[in-house]
C-alpha cells in the first residue's frame, strides 16, 4: 500500500508528491499524458507540430500521436486549451505567477507563507524586460496608472509581471544565434519568444535549469531526487496512466488506472489520494467513480476569467514576438487584470479571428496588415474577475458515447452574469485606452469565444472540500488543482495560487495522516534550481 496516490502531473500534483516524498513518504503519482526523455530533440517550437490540438506534442491526448485526442463533449463554441503530459498545462503556460487578489477568498492573509515558498523553489522572479514591456508600461502610466510596487495587490495599478521563468544570463537574451544559446555560456530566459511551444532551452542545460519553470523543469525533478538532496524517499512517477476510478468505503481505498498503450489495468491502493486532473478531469474521475455527491455540486460553478484579446498595430517596433511571452500587466480590484500578451504567428493569427461577432474578426488585407509585421503589434489578454455561475458545469455526456476511458466530460457554459459581462467591457476599455495613448494606428477588441485555459472552481472549497482541500464526502481525499479553487481569484493567473495551496494541502496531509510537523513555518525552501538539486538531477540522468 502507497502512503499518497497523486492523480495528475500538471500544475498542483508534482507539488504534493514533492513535498510529501521530500519527509520521506511513499509517494505515487500518476500522469495520463506522456513523459517525454529528451524535450530538445521531441519538442518543437513550430506551432503546429507543438499547439495542434488534433494531433500536436501538447495537446489533451495520449503520447502516441498517432491515435486521437481524448474528446470533451462542448455544446458551445468555445476551446479547451489543455496539454496532457508530464507537467500538464505548466509546458504551454506563460509562466505568469501573481497572487490573487487579496479579498478574493477568506484566509489569503494564512495563504501568504506558502504563497513564499513556492515563489522561492520555482522560482518565481520579476520578468525579464523588453520593448514590448516598456511600451505596455508606458501606456498603462499614460492612462492614468501608478505603479504598483507589492506582490499583494492593494489599488488599480501595472507593473513588470511576477513570472517562473529564470533571469536571462550570459549569451542569453543578447543574441539569436543558436550556438551561442548553449549552457553554461547561456543561463535563463533566451528571448526567443516561444512560451507556448513548452521551453527545452538554453541547449544542453540541465532539466531542472531550463528557462521556464513549468512542472516539468521544477517539482517534477525534485520529487524524483527527492532521497539525494533530502533525507526523504524518491516519488515514483508513472506515465501514460490514466485513472478510471476511485475505491472508497467513506475513505479513500484505491486508485484504478489504464495504461494508454497496452489499455491494461492497474489498481494499488493508498492511505490518502490526491486528486491533481485538472478542473474537467477532476470532476469527471469522481463522477465515473460514483462517489458521493450529496450536494450536487461536484463539477458546478465553472470560472474561467472570460477571457477576452485586445490589438494595437504600431508604425514603429514593439518587440511583441521577444522575450517573455507576457511579462507586463495591470490590474484592477473589483474587474480582473490586463495583460501584455506577445504571441507568435499562429497564435496571433487564431486571437484575430476568433470572435463571437462575426464583424469583429479581422480578416482579408485587413489581417495581413496586422499579421504582416508581429512586431509592430502590442496584444493585451483580458482576464476578467468573473462570477461563479452553477450552471456554468462538467458533467457526464449523454450525447456523445463513451471513450477507452470511461463517460467523457461535458463542459457546459449556460450563463454569464450582468457583473461578469461589465467587467469584461471595462478591462476591455482599459487595454484600448492602454493603446491609445502609446498612439496605436488601429485598436481591435476580439470579443472572443470562451477560450477556456484558466479554469477554477469546478470543486470548490467550501462546496465539495474543506478548507484545507479535504474532500467534505470523502474521508482521506484531497484535491491539489484549479477545481478547487473557490472564484476567479479576482482575475489573476490560477496557478501559483494552486501551488500555494497545494503546498498546503501537502503539509495538512502529513499532519493529519502520517504525524509529522507542519514545515512551511519553521524551515526554509530549497529552491529548484539550487546546486545540491542540480547535483541530484544530473546523477538522476535528467
Amino acid at each position: 500500500m502507497r502512503d499518497v496516490i497523486v492523480v495528475g502531473a500538471g500544475g498542483g500534483g508534482p507539488v504534493v508528491a514533492k513535498e510529501l516524498a521530500a519527509r520521506g513518504l511513499d509517494v505515487l503519482l500518476l500522469e495520463a499524458g506522456p513523459a517525454w526523455k529528451d524535450p530538445e530533440r521531441e519538442w518543437s517550437q513550430d506551432e503546429n507540430v507543438a499547439n495542434n490540438p488534433a494531433t500536436g506534442i501538447f495537446r489533451f491526448g495520449p503520447g502516441d500521436r498517432a491515435q486521437g485526442p481524448w474528446p470533451r463533449d462542448l455544446p458551445q463554441n468555445s476551446f479547451v486549451w489543455q496539454t496532457a503530459g508530464i507537467g500538464g498545462s505548466t509546458l504551454h503556460y506563460f509562466g505568469n505567477s501573481p497572487r490573487a487578489m487579496p479579498d478574493a477568498f477568506p484566509g489569503y492573509r494564512e495563504l501568504i507563507p506558502y504563497y513564499e515558498w513556492v515563489e522561492h523553489t520555482l522560482p518565481v522572479q520579476t520578468a525579464a524586460m523588453g520593448t514590448k514591456e516598456e511600451l505596455f508600461l508606458r501606456g498603462a502610466t499614460k492612462a492614468g496608472l501608478p505603479t504598483q510596487t507589492s506582490k499583494d495587490i492593494s489599488r488599480p495599478a501595472c507593473r513588470p509581471q511576477e513570472n517562473a521563468i529564470l533571469q536571462p544570463q550570459g549569451t542569453a537574451g543578447r543574441t539569436n544565434n543558436a550556438k551561442q544559446l548553449v549552457y553554461p555560456r547561456a543561463k535563463g530566459c533566451t528571448f526567443c519568444g516561444h512560451c507556448p511551444q513548452g521551453c527545452f532551452l538554453p541547449l544542453k542545460a540541465p532539466l531542472n535549469l531550463k528557462a521556464k519553470r513549468s512542472t516539468q523543469a521544477s517539482y517534477v525533478p525534485m520529487a524524483l531526487t527527492a532521497d539525494r538532496w533530502t533525507r526523504g524517499r524518491a516519488a515514483t512517477v508513472v506515465p501514460d496512466a490514466f485513472a478510471v476510478k476511485l475505491g472508497h468505503d467513506g475513505s479513500a481505498r484505491s486508485v484504478t488506472w489504464r495504461n494508454t498503450h497496452t489499455g491494461a489495468l492497474t489498481t494499488e491502493e493508498a492511505k490518502v489520494v490526491v486528486l491533481a486532473a485538472g478542473p474537467i478531469e477532476t470532476p469527471r474521475l469522481w463522477l465515473n467513480s460514483g462517489l458521493p455527491n450529496p450536494n450536487d455540486q461536484v463539477g458546478r460553478g465553472l470560472t474561467d476569467h472570460y477571457l477576452d484579446f485586445v490589438v494595437g498595430r504600431f508604425d514603429h517596433y514593439t518587440g511583441s514576438s521577444k522575450g517573455p511571452a507576457s511579462a507586463a500587466r495591470a490590474d484592477f480590484p473589483g474587474y480582473g487584470c490586463i495583460e501584455q500578451a506577445g504571441a507568435v504567428p499562429g497564435l496571433q493569427a487564431q486571437g484575430l479571428t476568433d470572435s463571437l461577432d462575426p464583424a469583429r474578426r479581422v480578416l482579408g488585407a485587413r489581417l495581413k496588415r496586422f499579421l504582416g509585421n508581429l512586431d509592430r503589434l502590442i496584444a493585451v489578454a483580458v482576464i476578467t474577475d468573473d462570477d461563479v455561475e452553477p450552471a456554468n458545469r462538467v458533467t457526464l455526456s449523454q450525447a456523445m458515447t463513451p471513450d477507452a476511458n470511461g463517460p467523457i466530460a461535458r463542459i457546459e457554459l449556460r450563463s454569464r452574469t450582468a457583473r461578469t459581462l461589465a467587467n469584461r467591457d471595462f478591462l476591455a476599455a482599459q487595454a484600448a485606452k492602454l493603446l491609445e495613448a502609446l498612439g496605436a494606428r488601429e485598436v481591435v477588441r476580439m470579443n472572443w469565444a470562451p477560450v477556456l485555459l484558466h479554469i477554477h472552481s469546478t470543486m470548490r472549497m467550501g462546496a465539495v472540500v474543506s478548507g484545507d482541500w479535504e474532500s467534505l464526502a470523502v474521508e482521506r481525499i484531497f484535491l491539489a488543482d484549479n477545481s478547487a479553487l473557490p472564484n476567479a481569484l479576482g482575475g489573476p493567473n490560477p496557478t501559483l495560487t494552486t501551488q500555494a495551496f497545494a503546498t498546503r494541502t501537502a503539509e495538512r496531509i502529513l499532519v493529519r495522516y502520517f504525524g509529522g510537523d507542519p514545515w512551511v513555518s519553521r524551515e526554509s525552501p530549497v529552491s529548484s534550481i539550487d546546486d545540491s538539486v542540480t547535483r541530484a538531477v544530473l546523477a538522476a540522468g535528467l
